[in-house]
């Protein structure tokens, strides 16, 4: 009944074209990267409750009432600080499962992993719908935060090993097409989020509810047109008229052979990679967690030309005022976020994977060690494009990657390796968010000035760079002895239900079919664009 999933029904012949494949891989991609702009909906839901009541101000939990309390409290709003964790647990799962079931994806197919995952994102975004309606934090934790954590890790991986399957020639551009569109992911769904939420909101409903409803079903939609559009190219496809060059074959970093994925967690240069990812992600998205406070405390007055006037001694409506100034930036960042991800992943097709992570490394930690003086110089150009700039190599971080390990690794199994190195990714989640956050903190206590309480952290994340740049320069070539040997590979690829040139011949693609596949997801990518193109115009306006 449902054979129309099976791996062995994704093989195409000679005449389909794999320029098909990046649109699925985008709409699958655009879809999960909304988790980055969850953030949106926090302040509506922080008093969802009391709105509901129709009171004017926020009714507070119990004093001392914890993450546990708020769990099943029903009679009081709900702090940030307990709704980020929602966030936080996503981005757990997504490491956990792409690591617990990327195995299967690779012998499933990319077609049945990636209905699943529409299945558990936008079913988790129904399920969070009914937390809110009966204001049980519980039931949202569980909808998107466990459940659409699974979507998040499955979604994620699904389009990896096809992408480089399809891309031999261009494995770094493959993947950052794909993963450029979990960045752009928020860019689309957090300015739409606010208008359905303004849409939906009512005198006693916040409009977070509806909102859920809505995208959540546009997601499941979206996210099978990608999953029904997965093909494979047979075994021993490779493009018309392209042969590897002779740098291609020489390279000791790029291999022939093939990793099983049980074996990887024994390879000491999985472990370098996974540190590498995981402090070059770490500062990142630190950054990202408080981009918007950290400009307001810094500049304060001077983003509205109130020249020298501190944040604590700004009016209600100066503080209105600079946090429009600050969502600008955020949306510069996240913007940079995506871009790098394309232009970092495909330059490092021809600068090779380790020289990207070592620019990533350098150049980033100097830009990092330059942003207090440039901060008390209230030089704001130079300050917004130094992140600017350390977010596209942030975002660069995670498309690179894949391409990474199906150099040292090989292809066969590159999609179930990578999930497993997404634990590093769930590491830095939590990490990053912590070491900025606790470091504002303890430095607030000591009686700093908002101004420069980021200015020790900005120390902090060199030195996690620098981690980052030792162990990326430790990365060799990995030895013989853990590569499949040619009856291992074959008995997997058997189990992996690969097919050969002679599997199908026809599957021509016309050019009609191209255009509505990429304007499917490019439409809503300039709308995205337009609206950060309308906030960022705030920053410097």
């Amino acid at each position: 009944m449902f054979s129309f999933l099976d791996k062995e029904n994704l093989y195409v012949g000679s005449k389909f074209s794999r320029w098909l494949v990046p649109p699925a891989a985008l709409a699958i991609h655009m879809c999960i990267g909304m988790s980055y702009g969850l953030s949106v909906f926090w302040l509506p839901l922080s008093k969802a409750y009391s709105v509901s009541k129709g009171l004017p101000e926020a009714v507070k939990c119990a004093a001392g009432s914890g993450f546990f309390d708020q769990l099943t409290v029903t009679n009081c709003d709900w702090s940030i600080t307990t709704l980020v964790t929602i966030f936080q647990c996503g981005i757990v799962f997504l490491g956990l499962s792409a690591a617990l079931w990327g195995g299967w994806l690779e012998r499933a197919g990319a077609r049945k992993a990636g209905v699943v995952a529409a299945f558990c994102w936008g079913g988790g975004l129904l399920i969070s719908a009914y937390g809110v309606h009966v204001h049980q934090f519980w039931i949202m934790f569980l909808g998107s935060g466990v459940i659409g954590g699974i979507g998040l890790g499955l979604g994620y991986i699904s389009p990896v090993s096809t992408l480089i399957k399809w891309f031999p020639d261009r494995r770094g551009m493959a993947t950052g097409m794909a993963i450029a569109g979990f960045g752009g992911g928020a860019m689309i769904g957090s300015p739409l989020a606010a208008l359905l939420m303004k849409k939906f909101a009512t005198a006693t409903d916040v409009g977070v509810e509806s909102t859920f409803i809505v995208m959540g079903i546009a997601y499941f939609i979206f996210m099978l047109i990608g999953a029904f559009s997965y093909r494979l190219p047979a075994s021993d496809w490779k493009p018309a008229g392209w042969t590897p060059s002779a740098k291609q074959t020489s390279n000791a970093m790029i291999t022939k052979g093939s990793v099983h994925v049980s074996k990887v967690w024994g390879i000491p240069q999985f472990w370098l990679v996974w540190v590498v990812l995981c402090m070059n992600v770490s500062a990142g998205i630190g950054v990202l967690a408080m981009a918007s406070p950290m400009l307001q405390e810094v500049f304060a007055g001077n983003l509205i030309g109130a020249a020298g006037v501190k944040f604590n001694d700004l009016s209600k409506d100066q503080l209105t005022a600079i946090a429009g100034v600050a969502a600008g930036f955020a949306a510069l960042i996240s913007f940079s976020n995506i871009i790098g991800r394309f232009i970092w992943a495909s330059s490092s097709d021809y600068l090779g994977r380790k020289v990207t992570y070592c620019i990533f490394f350098i150049l980033g930690g100097i830009l990092y060690f330059s942003a207090p003086s440039s901060a008390a110089a209230l030089n704001l150009p130079l300050f917004v494009g130094a992140f600017c700039i350390i977010l596209t190599m942030y975002g660069g971080g995670f498309a690179t990657v894949p391409a990474y390990l199906a150099d040292l690794f090989g292809t066969q199994m590159v999609g179930a390796i990578h999930g497993r190195l997404l634990t590093a990714w769930s590491t830095a989640g939590i990490l990053g968010p912590i070491v900025i956050t606790w470091m504002r903190d303890y430095q607030l206590g000591l009686g700093i000035p908002k101004a420069q309480v980021y200015n020790q952290t900005m120390y902090i994340l060199v030195g996690m760079l620098a981690i980052g740049l030792v162990c990326n320069l430790l990365v060799t070539p990995v030895n013989r002895k853990f590569f499949m040997t040619e009856s291992e590979l074959s008995a997997e690829k058997k189990l992996a239900h690969e097919k050969g040139a002679s599997a199908r011949s026809s599957d021509e693609t016309g050019l009609l079919r191209l255009i509505i596949m990429w304007a499917i997801v490019g439409i809503p990518l300039g709308w995205g664009a337009y609206r950060t193109y309308l906030s960022a115009l705030k920053l410097f306006g």
